[in-house]
Protein backbone atom coordinates (compact mmCIF):
# COMPACT_ATOMS: atom_id res chain seq x y z
CA UNK A 1 0.00 0.00 0.00
CA UNK A 2 1.60 3.62 -1.29
CA UNK A 3 2.14 5.64 2.39
CA UNK A 4 1.03 9.17 2.43
CA UNK A 5 4.67 10.81 1.56
CA UNK A 6 4.86 8.58 -1.64
CA UNK A 7 0.50 9.37 -2.56
CA UNK A 8 1.69 13.55 -2.08
CA UNK A 9 4.75 12.88 -4.15
CA UNK A 10 2.69 10.68 -6.87
CA UNK A 11 0.02 13.38 -6.96
CA UNK A 12 2.11 16.52 -7.12
CA UNK A 13 3.94 15.11 -10.12
CA UNK A 14 0.54 14.01 -11.88
CA UNK A 15 -0.77 17.50 -11.49
CA UNK A 16 2.79 19.17 -12.58
CA UNK A 17 2.86 17.10 -15.76
CA UNK A 18 -1.18 17.37 -16.44
CA UNK A 19 -0.73 21.02 -16.28
CA UNK A 20 1.95 21.33 -18.64
CA UNK A 21 -0.18 20.22 -21.29
CA UNK A 22 -1.54 23.44 -21.62
CA UNK A 23 -0.21 24.36 -24.84
CA UNK A 24 -0.30 21.04 -26.27
CA UNK A 25 -4.28 22.04 -26.23
CA UNK A 26 -4.26 25.71 -26.22
CA UNK A 27 -2.40 26.62 -29.10
CA UNK A 28 -4.19 25.13 -31.49
CA UNK A 29 -6.95 27.29 -29.98
CA UNK A 30 -5.56 30.34 -30.22
CA UNK A 31 -4.30 29.44 -34.32
CA UNK A 32 -8.13 28.62 -34.58
CA UNK A 33 -8.52 32.34 -33.98
CA UNK A 34 -10.59 31.25 -30.33
CA UNK A 35 -9.49 34.57 -27.86
CA UNK A 36 -7.84 34.14 -24.37
CA UNK A 37 -11.13 34.71 -22.59
CA UNK A 38 -13.49 32.41 -24.59
CA UNK A 39 -10.46 29.37 -24.48
CA UNK A 40 -10.93 29.70 -20.73
CA UNK A 41 -14.60 30.05 -20.67
CA UNK A 42 -14.70 26.78 -22.23
CA UNK A 43 -11.62 25.20 -20.10
CA UNK A 44 -13.78 25.95 -17.14
CA UNK A 45 -16.70 25.68 -18.16
CA UNK A 46 -16.65 22.35 -20.26
CA UNK A 47 -14.44 20.81 -16.50
CA UNK A 48 -17.23 21.85 -14.14
CA UNK A 49 -19.41 20.07 -16.10
CA UNK A 50 -17.62 16.95 -16.81
CA UNK A 51 -16.69 16.73 -13.40
CA UNK A 52 -20.04 17.58 -12.18
CA UNK A 53 -21.89 14.61 -13.82
CA UNK A 54 -18.43 12.46 -12.34
CA UNK A 55 -19.30 13.44 -8.81
CA UNK A 56 -23.47 13.48 -8.90
CA UNK A 57 -23.91 10.35 -10.31
CA UNK A 58 -20.56 8.21 -10.20
CA UNK A 59 -18.92 9.09 -7.06
CA UNK A 60 -22.64 10.44 -5.59
CA UNK A 61 -21.01 13.01 -4.21
CA UNK A 62 -23.28 15.89 -2.31
CA UNK A 63 -22.50 19.46 -3.51
CA UNK A 64 -23.66 21.01 -0.06
CA UNK A 65 -21.82 23.74 1.38
CA UNK A 66 -21.71 25.90 4.31
CA UNK A 67 -21.99 29.61 4.30
CA UNK A 68 -18.39 29.96 6.07
CA UNK A 69 -16.91 27.62 3.60
CA UNK A 70 -18.61 29.59 0.35
CA UNK A 71 -16.03 32.94 0.82
CA UNK A 72 -13.60 30.57 1.06
CA UNK A 73 -14.06 28.41 -2.06
CA UNK A 74 -14.71 31.62 -3.99
CA UNK A 75 -11.63 33.31 -2.93
CA UNK A 76 -9.72 30.33 -4.22
CA UNK A 77 -11.86 30.07 -7.36
CA UNK A 78 -10.33 33.78 -8.04
CA UNK A 79 -6.71 32.66 -7.02
CA UNK A 80 -6.81 30.10 -9.22
CA UNK A 81 -8.68 31.58 -12.53
CA UNK A 82 -6.69 34.82 -11.94
CA UNK A 83 -3.41 33.07 -12.16
CA UNK A 84 -4.34 32.31 -15.34
CA UNK A 85 -6.05 35.03 -16.58
CA UNK A 86 -2.71 37.34 -15.60
CA UNK A 87 -0.28 34.61 -17.15
CA UNK A 88 -1.61 34.58 -20.67
CA UNK A 89 -2.33 38.90 -20.32
CA UNK A 90 1.14 38.90 -20.14
CA UNK A 91 1.47 36.99 -23.36
CA UNK A 92 0.73 40.49 -24.90
CA UNK A 93 3.90 42.22 -23.52
CA UNK A 94 6.70 39.24 -23.20
CA UNK A 95 7.54 36.42 -24.79
CA UNK A 96 5.94 33.31 -23.44
CA UNK A 97 8.88 31.76 -22.65
CA UNK A 98 9.82 34.51 -20.52
CA UNK A 99 6.54 34.68 -19.05
CA UNK A 100 6.84 30.96 -17.97
CA UNK A 101 10.31 31.47 -16.77
CA UNK A 102 9.59 34.38 -14.56
CA UNK A 103 6.41 32.41 -13.52
CA UNK A 104 8.45 29.64 -11.70
CA UNK A 105 9.21 32.23 -9.33
CA UNK A 106 6.06 30.75 -7.29
CA UNK A 107 7.53 27.82 -5.43
CA UNK A 108 10.11 30.92 -3.58
CA UNK A 109 6.90 32.73 -3.02
CA UNK A 110 4.98 29.65 -1.47
CA UNK A 111 8.04 29.17 0.84
CA UNK A 112 8.19 32.59 2.10
CA UNK A 113 4.56 32.76 3.01
CA UNK A 114 4.66 30.34 4.85
CA UNK A 115 7.68 30.91 6.35
CA UNK A 116 6.18 34.49 7.36
CA UNK A 117 2.99 33.61 8.21
CA UNK A 118 3.05 29.98 9.00
CA UNK A 119 6.61 29.31 10.74
CA UNK A 120 6.97 26.70 8.72
CA UNK A 121 10.95 26.07 8.65
CA UNK A 122 12.49 26.27 5.27
CA UNK A 123 15.89 24.08 5.06
CA UNK A 124 19.03 24.32 3.26
CA UNK A 125 17.77 21.11 1.10
CA UNK A 126 14.15 22.91 0.38
CA UNK A 127 16.28 26.39 -0.73
CA UNK A 128 19.12 24.07 -2.85
CA UNK A 129 16.10 22.54 -4.63
CA UNK A 130 14.69 25.78 -5.67
CA UNK A 131 17.53 27.46 -6.59
CA UNK A 132 18.67 24.51 -8.92
CA UNK A 133 14.80 23.90 -10.48
CA UNK A 134 15.19 27.77 -11.07
CA UNK A 135 18.08 27.36 -13.05
CA UNK A 136 16.89 24.84 -14.28
CA UNK A 137 14.02 26.40 -15.66
CA UNK A 138 16.18 29.58 -17.16
CA UNK A 139 18.64 27.61 -19.26
CA UNK A 140 15.16 25.78 -20.86
CA UNK A 141 14.29 29.15 -22.55
CA UNK A 142 15.57 30.74 -25.92
CA UNK A 143 14.68 33.68 -26.69
CA UNK A 144 14.74 35.93 -29.89
CA UNK A 145 18.22 38.22 -29.62
CA UNK A 146 15.91 41.01 -29.30
CA UNK A 147 13.37 40.09 -27.30
CA UNK A 148 12.67 43.10 -24.62
CA UNK A 149 11.46 42.74 -21.12
CA UNK A 150 8.25 44.90 -21.06
CA UNK A 151 7.78 45.77 -16.92
CA UNK A 152 3.55 45.28 -17.52
CA UNK A 153 4.48 42.09 -18.51
CA UNK A 154 6.67 41.03 -15.92
CA UNK A 155 4.47 42.84 -13.52
CA UNK A 156 1.01 40.51 -15.06
CA UNK A 157 3.19 37.43 -14.37
CA UNK A 158 4.54 38.06 -10.82
CA UNK A 159 0.90 38.75 -10.13
CA UNK A 160 0.26 35.04 -11.89
CA UNK A 161 3.20 33.95 -9.85
CA UNK A 162 1.54 35.45 -6.22
CA UNK A 163 -2.16 34.07 -7.20
CA UNK A 164 -0.60 30.68 -7.62
CA UNK A 165 1.18 30.60 -4.78
CA UNK A 166 -2.01 31.95 -2.61
CA UNK A 167 -3.86 29.25 -4.04
CA UNK A 168 -1.57 26.45 -3.26
CA UNK A 169 -1.13 27.96 0.65
CA UNK A 170 -4.77 28.78 0.75
CA UNK A 171 -5.74 25.12 0.22
CA UNK A 172 -3.74 23.85 3.10
CA UNK A 173 -3.77 26.56 5.75
CA UNK A 174 -7.68 27.87 5.49
CA UNK A 175 -9.11 26.33 7.89
CA UNK A 176 -12.64 25.99 7.19
CA UNK A 177 -11.62 23.86 3.96
CA UNK A 178 -9.70 21.71 5.46
CA UNK A 179 -12.39 18.92 6.21
CA UNK A 180 -13.77 19.54 2.66
CA UNK A 181 -13.23 16.59 0.45
CA UNK A 182 -10.88 17.05 -2.74
CA UNK A 183 -13.28 16.30 -5.14
CA UNK A 184 -15.77 18.86 -3.96
CA UNK A 185 -13.02 21.10 -3.63
CA UNK A 186 -11.81 21.01 -7.00
CA UNK A 187 -15.45 20.93 -8.14
CA UNK A 188 -16.36 24.48 -6.48
CA UNK A 189 -12.52 26.04 -7.30
CA UNK A 190 -13.39 25.35 -11.16
CA UNK A 191 -17.21 26.79 -10.57
CA UNK A 192 -16.31 30.20 -8.87
CA UNK A 193 -13.23 30.24 -11.44
CA UNK A 194 -15.52 30.21 -14.10
CA UNK A 195 -17.32 33.43 -13.11
CA UNK A 196 -14.04 35.42 -13.71
CA UNK A 197 -14.83 34.65 -17.80
CA UNK A 198 -18.42 34.71 -17.56
CA UNK A 199 -17.99 38.39 -16.33
CA UNK A 200 -15.33 39.61 -18.89
CA UNK A 201 -17.08 38.00 -21.85
CA UNK A 202 -19.90 40.67 -20.87
CA UNK A 203 -22.24 37.38 -19.59
CA UNK A 204 -20.92 35.66 -22.36
CA UNK A 205 -22.31 37.98 -25.16
CA UNK A 206 -19.08 37.99 -26.56
CA UNK A 207 -17.73 34.42 -26.38
CA UNK A 208 -16.58 33.36 -29.55
CA UNK A 209 -17.97 29.70 -30.62
CA UNK A 210 -16.16 27.08 -31.51
CA UNK A 211 -16.91 25.49 -35.02
CA UNK A 212 -14.53 22.62 -35.72
CA UNK A 213 -14.52 18.86 -34.48
CA UNK A 214 -10.46 19.24 -34.06
CA UNK A 215 -11.10 22.67 -31.86
CA UNK A 216 -13.91 20.74 -29.54
CA UNK A 217 -11.36 17.90 -29.13
CA UNK A 218 -9.03 20.11 -27.94
CA UNK A 219 -11.08 22.20 -25.69
CA UNK A 220 -12.23 18.79 -24.10
CA UNK A 221 -8.56 18.28 -23.76
CA UNK A 222 -8.02 21.37 -21.96
CA UNK A 223 -10.75 20.86 -19.58
CA UNK A 224 -9.77 17.39 -18.81
CA UNK A 225 -5.80 17.06 -18.59
CA UNK A 226 -4.63 20.85 -16.90
CA UNK A 227 -7.72 21.18 -15.44
CA UNK A 228 -9.38 18.67 -13.87
CA UNK A 229 -6.82 16.12 -13.12
CA UNK A 230 -4.21 18.69 -12.41
CA UNK A 231 -6.32 20.76 -9.98
CA UNK A 232 -7.37 17.58 -8.03
CA UNK A 233 -4.41 15.77 -7.75
CA UNK A 234 -2.70 19.48 -6.61
CA UNK A 235 -5.06 19.72 -4.02
CA UNK A 236 -4.45 15.88 -2.81
CA UNK A 237 -0.65 16.52 -2.75
CA UNK A 238 -1.21 19.91 -0.86
CA UNK A 239 -2.87 17.98 1.94
CA UNK A 240 -0.55 15.16 2.06
CA UNK A 241 2.58 16.51 1.39
CA UNK A 242 2.71 20.20 2.15
CA UNK A 243 1.93 23.42 -0.17
CA UNK A 244 6.02 24.51 -0.21
CA UNK A 245 6.85 20.93 -1.31
CA UNK A 246 4.38 20.65 -3.77
CA UNK A 247 5.22 24.04 -5.10
CA UNK A 248 8.60 22.57 -6.05
CA UNK A 249 7.52 19.50 -7.79
CA UNK A 250 5.62 22.29 -10.23
CA UNK A 251 9.18 22.33 -12.07
CA UNK A 252 8.06 18.89 -13.67
CA UNK A 253 5.65 21.68 -16.01
CA UNK A 254 8.10 22.85 -18.21
CA UNK A 255 9.86 19.55 -18.71
CA UNK A 256 6.54 18.34 -20.05
CA UNK A 257 6.32 21.47 -22.83
CA UNK A 258 9.60 20.24 -23.72
CA UNK A 259 8.85 17.00 -24.17
CA UNK A 260 5.61 18.17 -26.21
CA UNK A 261 7.35 19.95 -28.29
CA UNK A 262 10.15 18.19 -29.30
CA UNK A 263 6.84 15.33 -30.25
CA UNK A 264 4.93 17.37 -31.58
CA UNK A 265 5.92 20.77 -32.45
CA UNK A 266 8.92 19.75 -33.52
CA UNK A 267 11.28 21.65 -30.74
CA UNK A 268 15.09 20.95 -31.06
CA UNK A 269 16.55 19.53 -28.64
CA UNK A 270 19.72 21.59 -27.43
CA UNK A 271 22.34 20.81 -24.41
CA UNK A 272 21.27 23.44 -23.12
CA UNK A 273 18.25 22.22 -23.08
CA UNK A 274 19.28 18.89 -21.56
CA UNK A 275 21.47 20.61 -19.38
CA UNK A 276 18.44 22.62 -17.73
CA UNK A 277 16.42 18.95 -17.81
CA UNK A 278 19.17 17.68 -15.66
CA UNK A 279 19.17 20.09 -13.48
CA UNK A 280 15.60 20.35 -12.57
CA UNK A 281 15.29 16.79 -12.39
CA UNK A 282 17.82 17.05 -9.73
CA UNK A 283 16.27 19.73 -7.49
CA UNK A 284 13.05 17.67 -7.69
CA UNK A 285 14.64 14.08 -6.60
CA UNK A 286 15.80 15.85 -3.55
CA UNK A 287 12.53 17.22 -2.20
CA UNK A 288 11.49 13.42 -2.58
CA UNK A 289 13.95 12.30 -1.11
CA UNK A 290 13.80 14.37 1.59
CA UNK A 291 10.31 13.41 1.89
CA UNK A 292 11.29 9.90 2.32
CA UNK A 293 13.87 10.62 5.09
CA UNK A 294 11.16 12.42 6.69
CA UNK A 295 8.85 9.72 6.71
CA UNK A 296 10.89 6.92 7.58
CA UNK A 297 12.12 9.11 10.70
CA UNK A 298 8.80 10.14 11.43
CA UNK A 299 7.74 5.98 11.20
Amino acid sequence: MINRQTAGVLNGAAAAISYGMNPLFALPLYSGGIGVNSVLFYRYAIAVALYGIWLKFVKKTSFKITLKEFFPLLFLGLFFSLSSLTLFGAFKYIEAGIACTILFTYPVLVAVIMALFFKEKVTKTVIFSILLTCGGICLLYHGKPDAKLDMHGVFLVLLSSLLYALYIVGVKNIKTVRHIKTDKLSFYVMLFGLLVYVYNLNFCTQLQIIDKPFLWLCTFGLALFPTIISLETITIAIKLIGSTTTAVLGALEPLTAIFFGVLFFHEHLSVRICVGVVLILTGVIMIVRRKRIQHRISG
